[in-house]
């Protein structure tokens, strides 16, 4: 099997790796990336009329921004020349910008100038691009994994479309594996390659939407694997150098390690609480998806006891959209500790139960009429706002009144914990019920 590989290797590409053997050559085998490649969308409309405009593409890593780059050269028909911002310097621009001068002016060609990383160009650097971008000389087009907002120069922007890319599905995954074990061309269609479907699975797990990771840590499986060409989970194990973890985002553990995981906040416990997260983050699980638990578990078990329990679930969510993974397993990392540590309420929960029994049981009681409001003549005619008590009209901003239904006066809803800061707020409004002579509600 190793020589047949070596064989098949050495036929293709002069030995280029997997990934970029397998590299689209047009948009049509371009996978994933359909909000922008569908017919009328963005960039489709670009190709097929040529007229490039200057652009940042923004995602992450292994999402098709160097392919995308190639092929809308070829497409526009111009010259492609790629830099790295990690290895180019103001040197290497102008040289690319000379030539680009005199292409456009002898030979009346365009040149794409793909910037790979341009958010590793500092302020010097990314301004010594804009006359030049302004002035057509160049088509630029910069890739990131960082939000362009925050990394490339407002001036630089302002001359460029920002085009974001999304990680690659499961379904896009899958179909990039059996491409390239299909392809004899470029692929690994000649090792006639064996790779049962939870295999399969894994390896797309792992890649967490990246496609060059995924071909990657295909090929290296392939060059592990034994004369019969068996992919199997030890071999997929030894080449990600890592064991994969017991995980099925559909099945059963899906839902132990999330239960597992809640079921630690609740209880107070950071430690278990960051281990089960960890083990759903390491096992691909969408991280969206476990903030939005964490946010909902902010309002359901801490609620008013400490609100800036949401606030802080809110942030996370939102630095991991900004930022990403892994980088974003650090705000989430602080958000599961914050709201293990956090003082426990479950009344917001309690009390939306309570409000929802009274109106399925009573229906769509009448609004008092002193809680109506009379914008004509006629509701005030009819007695609508009658009687109504503006509370910053009174002392403290507060004044006794009923605000239910009448049928449902003296009703509980409510009921503040003593926890954290809902005890203070739960002690404040029994104070002013106190002071204006009101009997605490009943049960």
């Amino acid at each position: 099997m190793s020589d047949l590989f070596g064989h098949a290797l050495g036929k293709s590409r002069f030995g280029q790796p997997l990934a970029e053997r397998m590299r689209p050559r047009s948009l049509s085998e371009v996978v994933g990336q359909r909000h922008l490649l569908d017919s009328g969308r963005m960039l489709e409309r670009a190709a097929a009329n040529g007229a490039l405009p200057s652009m940042i593409l923004y995602g992450p890593p292994g999402t098709g921004k160097t392919t995308l780059a190639r092929i809308l050269a070829e497409r526009a028909g111009a010259r492609f020349v790629g830099l790295s911002a990690v290895t180019s310097g103001v040197k290497e621009l102008r040289e690319v910008i000379d030539e680009a001068q005199r292409r456009l002016r002898e030979q009346r060609e365009r040149t794409i100038l793909f910037l790979d990383e341009i958010h590793r160009f500092n302020k010097s650097q990314q301004d010594a691009l804009l006359p030049h971008v302004e002035a057509g000389t160049v088509i630029l087009i910069g890739a990131t994994t960082e939000n362009p907002s925050f990394e490339v120069n407002a001036a630089l922007l302002s001359r460029a479309r920002v085009v974001r890319l999304e990680g690659l599905t499961t379904v896009d995954l899958l179909f990039l594996v059996d491409r390239a074990l299909g392809d004899e061309e470029r692929g690994l269609g000649r090792l006639q390659l064996k790779c049962a479907p939870e295999v399969r699975e894994l390896l797309v797990a792992e890649a967490q939407g990246d496609a060059r990771r995924c071909l990657t840590t295909l090929e290296l499986a392939a060059q592990l694997a034994g004369q019969d060409g068996t992919l199997d989970r030890a071999l997929l194990e030894e080449a990600l150098q890592k064991k994969t973890l017991l995980y099925d985002k559909d099945g059963d553990q899906h839902f132990a390690v999330v239960s597992a995981f809640i079921k630690s906040l609740r209880g107070s416990d950071p430690d278990a609480a960051i281990y089960w997260m960890t083990r759903m983050i390491e096992a691909g699980e969408d991280a969206i998806f476990i903030l939005r638990r964490m946010v909902i578990f902010a309002s359901e078990d801490i609620g008013n006891a400490d609100p800036e329990a949401l606030r802080v679930a809110i942030a996370a969510t939102e630095a991991v959209r900004l930022v990403g993974l892994p980088e974003g397993t650090l705000p989430m990392t602080q958000c599961a500790a914050y709201l293990a540590m956090a003082p426990k309420s479950n009344s917001a929960l309690t009390a939306y139960a309570a409000a929802r029994r009274l109106v399925t049981e009573r229906g769509a009681l009448p609004v008092p009429l002193s809680l109506r409001n009379a914008p004509t003549f006629r509701e005030r005619e009819a007695g609508h706002g009658a009687g109504y008590k503006y509370p910053h009209d009174f002392a403290g901003h507060y004044v006794a009144a009923d605000y239910l239904p009448d049928a449902l006066r003296g009703a509980k809803i409510y009921e503040p914990s003593d926890e954290g800061r809902e005890r203070e707020l739960g002690e404040r409004l029994r104070g002013l019920r106190e002071a204006a002579g009101l009997k605490p509600r009943d049960e």
